[in-house]
């Protein structure tokens, strides 16, 4: 029984912190310094104490376990060392003292004039403040932290923090560094003590019901062109082909045939680079899944208030996905006559982690070069390379040999030519390069107002909590995506041009070109981004984010054209 009591007291001692959210009168409050960095460079952050601030008198503290996304991330928390007490106030009082040298006074001047900021935690709220600031040719740090916490019950649901007594900076000056503390009761429910950070203004309902609509329009507007004019024009097809049909074989040598028929003993070649493409497809599957599951448990479970959470949530469900990209990919691979199937598998594991993980380590290096906080512990990433080793491979495979076993016969309407036909002239808008660059435009178009919100939420401190709208836009993207590769494609068959798998899906990812374009514009009129790091940091994660969207896209296309052609070459008899 003394044992049990033993272990029921440090259960009590561990689960009555800031990771349950609940304290006792009296219990310890943990003030977590975490980053400092410019102002203007969001991601450009340093551990707190690389400036040389000083620590508070207080030193024991219950251990802190950090999360890999929280590691990826680049949170470096770290005990401020002052003594804050769940209800308990404290007047101002002196904490610690520095005495500036050479090396010291230079260091806080650079911060004050490239206009750093830190932040700091409180049972998970955050907490933003400046390092000081410039008055005339004078640099000023501040050095006094007034903390204002509200509580609710036996809960912490509000922080301020307010800095005050400014301390000109001088070699050889002794600054005394200074905190109080004040609690007071407060109304807030602790479920929505995290909409004070949100910004309501800046995300109006208004402007997306706006962008909404536009793009609904456009979505009808496209499916009306291809309901009415390619339904039409095949209906004229169809007519036109069982006349033909009708006819001898004489009649049809002096007829002038000409259409997407003509290639009906091509169109289910196996496509140039199939395991490559297999492979995208598989992962734009994955990507799908996780992209749509993250948004909806972002929408019910509100992940945007848990530190990290997001991350972690996406990396998890894309490992448990893996599956889903060995199922399609494989049997995609399968069904166009593959052989080398365990090469496939392998690139579709790992092709997008390996060009993740490489262009992040890539960052880790310039990250490292700077001694930021960014730069990725050695032990993340052994843990990064085992969830692909251990989780993702042998579930892809798994994924790979169901897909294999179950849909992995060729099923085509139309039997394959032994000789490929040859590809008539045609007029160069008719080209595939053409088709690609064009077919993009509108996609981007339907998600072209979404995207400055999301890009302003990742670079320029903006929480992004409006996860229906970004529900709705990816829906219309999708649907828009499907029409317009579906006209695409008909326009490239009915050239006589059979070669619509990887046109179909890369007039689709297209659109990833065009936002990669509007990132170049965002980095340089909406952003005071600068620098070698921050630079690298800014245009290698786009790359990432637009690779992905590409993939996404084109895996849309290309499955939405395949029914669409699978469908018009099954209606039509064909000798």
């Amino acid at each position: 029984m003394k044992f049990l009591y033993i272990l029921f007291i440090m259960w009590t001692i561990v689960h009555c912190d800031e990771h349950t959210h609940s304290y006792k009168d009296g219990e310890q409050v943990v003030l977590w310094m975490n980053t400092v960095g410019p102002y203007h460079n969001r991601q450009e952050t340093y551990a707190y104490f690389s400036l040389p601030f000083c620590v508070g008198t207080k030193v024991t503290i219950g251990h802190y376990h950090e999360t890999l996304s929280e590691a990826l991330q680049g949170v470096e928390l770290e005990f401020s060392g002052l003594d804050i007490t769940f209800k308990e106030n404290v007047p101002a009082q002196q904490f610690c003292a520095i005495e500036l040298n050479d090396q010291t006074y230079k260091a806080f001047v650079y911060a004050v004039k490239n206009h750093y900021w830190y932040q700091m935690y409180i049972d998970d709220l955050p907490i933003w403040g400046t390092v000081g600031e410039i008055d005339g040719d004078h640099f000023y740090i501040w050095t006094h932290k007034k903390f204002d916490i509200g509580y609710n019950g036996n809960r912490i649901v509000e922080v301020n923090l307010t800095a005050e007594n400014k301390e000109r900076l001088s070699p050889d000056a002794k600054i005394p560094f200074t905190y109080e503390v004040n609690w007071k009761k407060s109304n807030i429910n602790f479920e929505d003590r995290f909409d004070k950070y949100l910004d309501p203004n800046f995300f109006q309902h208004r402007i997306h019901w706006f962008s909404i609509f536009n793009s609904f329009m456009m979505v009808i507007f496209l499916v009306g062109l291809v309901s009415m004019i390619l339904m039409r024009t095949l209906r004229k097809d169809y007519a036109r082909y069982s006349k033909d049909d009708d006819l001898d074989d004489l009649e049809k040598d002096l007829g002038d045939e000409y259409g997407w028929k003509q290639v009906h003993g091509d169109v289910f070649r196996p496509v140039p680079h199939l395991s490559l493409f297999s492979a995208l497809v598989g992962s734009g599957y994955q990507l799908t899944v996780v992209t749509l599951a993250v948004i909806i448990f972002t929408i019910f479970g509100e992940l945007y208030t848990e530190r990290g959470s997001l991350l972690s949530t996406a990396i998890f469900i894309y490992a448990a996905t893996s599956p889903v990209n060995g199922y399609f990919g494989g049997s995609l691979y399968s069904r166009m006559g593959g052989k080398l199937w365990i090469k496939q598998m392998l690139l579709s594991a790992f092709f997008l982690p390996v060009l993740v993980c490489g262009t992040a380590f890539f960052i880790n290096f310039i990250a490292m070069y700077y001694h930021a906080s960014r730069a990725i512990p050695f032990g993340s990433m052994i843990a990064v390379m085992s969830i692909c080793t251990f989780v993702i491979l042998p579930l892809t495979l798994v994924g790979t040999v169901l897909g294999r076993n179950l849909a992995g016969q060729p099923d085509y309407p139309c039997r394959i030519n032994a000789v490929p036909r040859p590809i008539p002239e045609k007029k160069w808008f008719m080209e595939p390069l053409i088709i690609i660059i064009v077919g993009g435009v509108l996609p981007f178009g339907s998600i072209f107002i979404e995207m400055y919100f999301i890009f302003t939420s990742f670079w320029a401190y903006k929480i992004y909590y409006v996860y229906g709208f970004m529900l709705l836009v990816f829906l219309i993207l999708m649907i828009v995506t499907v029409c317009v590769t579906i006209v695409c494609t008909y326009f490239l068959l009915n050239a006589e041009d059979y070669r619509w798998q990887w046109t179909s899906f890369l007039s689709a990812g297209s659109t990833a070109v065009y936002v990669y374009l509007y990132s170049f514009y965002y980095f340089l009129f909406k952003t005071k981004m600068y620098g070698l790091f921050q630079t690298t940091f800014y245009f290698g994660y786009m790359a990432l984010f637009s690779l992905a969207l590409g993939i996404i896209c084109g895996t849309v296309g290309y499955v939405g054209t395949s029914i669409f052609v699978r469908k018009i070459y099954s209606t039509v008899k064909i000798d």
